[in-house]
């Protein structure tokens, strides 16, 4: 991609690298000095969306919900996902609720 003029004040673009999270390549993204105009390079974009895509391991695994208690409910960790994160008895986790489908918990 060559380095062009703001489509909306005709400004020269600068390029600039950007960091990405979880990317080691920086994405490079020409952005319009005077307004807020930015255009990413599509090359790069698309090498940091498949460097995040081989970094993702869906370990999914099917579990079933236990009783624990008259109004409490649980579930184990299967072995493979305790070696996995490295869980041990007694750790902290965080519980967030995003929509009705999905739970997601971050180790403390």
């Amino acid at each position: 991609m060559k380095i062009q003029n703001c489509p909306d004040c005709k400004s020269k673009l600068k390029k600039v690298q950007i960091k990405i999270e979880d990317a080691e390549t920086k994405a490079i993204s020409y952005q319009c000095p005077n307004c807020d105009y930015f255009i990413f390079e599509p090359e790069t974009t698309l090498k940091i969306i498949e460097e995040i895509k081989t970094k993702e391991s869906p370990l999914k695994i099917k579990q079933k919900i236990i009783k624990l208690s008259k109004d409490r409910l649980g579930m184990y960790f299967n072995k493979d996902i305790i070696e996995s994160l490295n869980l041990k008895s007694g750790e902290e986790i965080l519980v967030s609720v995003p929509n009705k489908k999905k739970v997601v918990l971050d180790i403390c």
